[in-house]
């Protein structure tokens, strides 16, 4: 009887297994919006930082930059419709500079010298894979302190804002 009920427990866990390891690679299957990184040695952000200044590594800013993008993205896409980004080259927003002295090192500097700047490749994918539109977009914003953001708190709110704004335009609803 133990034997029984040791080996029912077993299997029940097994199927539980089973299924939750079935729902999670459904869910990476049918992400609808999915973004991709060149390697860390191509972006010009990591290459002109090599001693990885400032607070933020670049896995960080790398995933809430991509976060920002799925959700962003996902809001604006129909139902059916996903979205793949390559993002080949990334300047952030402002620059280090180190020579004013070593208490500044770590502190991002920003002017209108660094603006943010980002190159993407895209692809448009409607519910049976086949592709609605695909390009490429070099994103600028020699103006981003001239604006004024809500959230003035975020490091990475001039990035965001870059990202955004291509969000909308290319994909606002309606858009063929």
């Amino acid at each position: 009887m133990k034997t029984d009920m040791r080996l029912h427990k077993i299997f029940t866990a097994a199927m539980l297994v089973l299924f939750a390891a079935a729902a999670v690679a459904k869910t990476a299957d049918t992400a609808r919006v999915r973004v991709k990184w060149a390697p860390d040695d191509q972006l010009t952000e990591v290459r002109q930082n090599p001693q990885h200044r400032g607070y933020m590594q670049p896995a960080q800013w790398q995933k809430a930059l991509g976060d920002y993008l799925r959700r962003r993205a996902e809001r604006l896409l129909p139902a059916g419709q996903r979205l793949d980004v390559s993002i080949d080259d990334i300047k952030l927003a402002g620059a280090f500079e180190p020579w004013r002295g070593p208490n500044m090192q770590d502190v991002r500097i920003l002017k209108d010298l660094y603006p943010p700047r980002i190159d993407l490749h895209f692809r448009l994918l409607d519910a049976n894979g086949a592709t609605l539109r695909e390009g490429s977009a070099k994103l600028r914003d020699l103006g981003y302190l001239q604006h004024s953001l809500p959230n003035d708190n975020d490091p990475l709110r001039y990035d965001k804002r870059l990202l955004g704004n291509w969000l909308d335009t290319e994909f606002r609803r309606g858009k063929g």
